[in-house]
């Protein structure tokens, strides 16, 4: 059999357990609580294993490699940043999130919550909050198409429509009929998938080429600045701007739907602790197998000009290719479409649960259980036909907004997801304020050139929303005695409960 026959064998079985999974989830799903966010009833490592499938996307396997081929150890402080961000949105705002959103009349969104937590008879905020959410994920979910096709494109020479709509297919598939378990217990096997990808590659890849002292020297040789954590035009003001800025990712963590979402279903708030252990090693570990195997591609490819590489996010997969059987070649492969499609399957989920649960609820019409589960179904399909409307040009420029959704999240709902935790004075119009003004800035940043290549438009964003939310509540005060009320239940709780033994 041919190479890629092999690959493609390899694809094909992950399919099929992802498909699997995906029925699993579909037995063990019997109402809209439990389509949205499995009932509450994660165990912290499959909330933590998840999180970070549905996080990275393509970039780790892609993206981070490819930056630190071009540039060096200087293009990892986005992943430092990630990591950074990672470790304190599971220590500071996973514990009190998941109790919070269940004292907050039992809130299985984050829309849900601001409206329950901050009072909101007008339903204004959670409208806003959902169509953000609605806007931004339609156009991530296209990204993620775009992706798949342009994967089964390159890797396998088909046509760039046949590879998307497959992709789809799979991931429509589990997502539809599973639900939150079956795109989390899917993002399980994807982020293991990965995990294991991003430590074989870079060994076996280093045991065939030399010692790490051969790769080091035929790094700088290529390239004098390949192991330099700070380095850039200009002088240092410059450079520690421009890594501040490439750090700043970090923030987006904290008003990520699709991620946080995780922290709501976690069996119990004091879980967070395991699942913080969990996530951040998974982090660093396969941020170092990224980087490890970048290192490894510019002592390799660099500096032979025959195997200069024509697209250097290709780095990882020729790696793979190189020095592995081509069917675990393909499974390396299919690492890098776990990536994608982990993520796509988090924002279908997140996206039905803004159509169902904070747009349909509110026309006030009754509907039995299983007619909302079945919208929530239908929901996932209209935004899935959506994104891949918009996916059929792939040449649209919708890969592009990937940075741009992060930072708009992050400086949407970000401060305000803080200041619901954190400051019981917020006001349901200060968090308004604070989300309009956040999105608006990003927005506008985001547009103008000169801006946006001196700073990455989440910092801005994140900081204008802050700094809106808390100047209209503190000029506008509310008094209800229900929300101090509930804010000290949540803290007394966390005060009892900090660690808990994990089943």
């Amino acid at each position: 059999m041919s190479d890629q026959t092999f690959q493609l064998i390899a694809i094909a079985i992950y399919f099929v357990m992802m498909l699997a999974i995906g029925y699993y989830a579909y037995t063990r799903t019997k109402n809209i609580d439990g389509y949205m966010l499995a009932e509450r009833g994660l165990h912290p490592a499959v909330a933590a294993l998840s999180a970070n499938a549905a996080d990275m996307s393509g970039w780790l396997l892609l993206g981070l490699p490819g930056a630190i081929y071009l540039s060096g150890l200087s293009a990892s402080w986005i992943a430092i940043g990630l990591i950074i961000g990672a470790w304190l949105n599971w220590k500071y705002v996973a514990p009190r999130l998941r109790a919070y959103t269940e004292i907050a009349g039992d809130s299985i969104t984050i829309p849900s919550f601001f409206e329950r937590r901050l009072r909101d008879r007008s339903h204004l905020l959670r409208i806003v909050a959902a169509l953000v959410i609605l806007v931004f994920f339609t156009f991530y979910v296209s990204s993620g198409m775009v992706a798949a096709g342009k994967f089964f494109e390159s890797s396998f020479g088909w046509t760039y429509l046949d590879g998307m709509l497959l992709v789809a297919a799979v991931t429509l598939a589990y997502t539809l009929f599973g639900g939150f378990l079956g795109a989390t217990l899917t993002d399980v096997a994807q982020g293991l998938l990965m995990f294991a990808a991003l430590i074989a590659v870079p060994f076996v890849a280093l045991t065939q080429i030399g010692s790490l002292a051969e790769v080091a020297a035929g790094a700088r040789a290529v390239n004098p600045d390949a192991f330099a954590l700070f380095s850039g035009e200009g002088g240092a003001l410059a450079i520690a701007v421009a890594t501040f800025s490439t750090a700043a990712w970090g923030l987006g963590y904290f008003g990520q739907p699709h991620i946080i979402v995780r922290f709501m279903a976690l069996r119990t708030p004091g879980e967070a602790h395991y699942g913080r252990i969990v996530s951040t090693t998974w982090m660093i570990i396969t941020a170092l197998g990224a980087t490890a195997a970048s290192l490894i591609g510019i002592s390799y490819f660099a500096g032979d000009a025959e195997k200069e590489l024509e697209d250097p996010e290709t780095v990882f997969l020729l790696l793979s290719q190189i020095f592995f059987h081509p069917l675990v070649a393909g499974f390396v492969l299919a690492a890098v479409l776990a990536a994608v499609m982990s993520t796509m399957s988090s924002q279908l989920v997140v996206c039905s649960s803004a159509l169902v649960e904070d747009l349909v609820n509110l026309t006030g019409r009754k509907a039995s259980p299983q007619m909302l589960l079945n919208l929530g179904r239908l929901s996932v399909l209209v935004v899935a036909v959506v994104g891949l409307v918009l996916a059929l040009d792939p040449d649209a420029g919708v890969l592009a907004l990937v940075a741009f959704a992060w930072a708009g999240f992050g400086g949407a709902f970000g401060p305000i997801v803080l200041l619901s935790l954190y400051w019981r004075k917020l006001t349901a119009a200060g968090a308004l304020a604070g989300m309009i003004a956040g999105a608006v800035t990003v927005f506008v940043w985001g547009n103008i050139d000169v801006l946006t290549s001196n700073m990455y438009e989440i910092v801005p964003g994140f900081l204008v929303n802050l700094l809106v939310a808390v100047v209209v509540s503190l000029a506008r005060p509310g008094t209800n005695a229900g929300v101090d009320e509930e804010f000290e239940r949540m803290e007394h709780e966390l005060g009892h409960r900090r660690r808990e033994p994990v089943a």
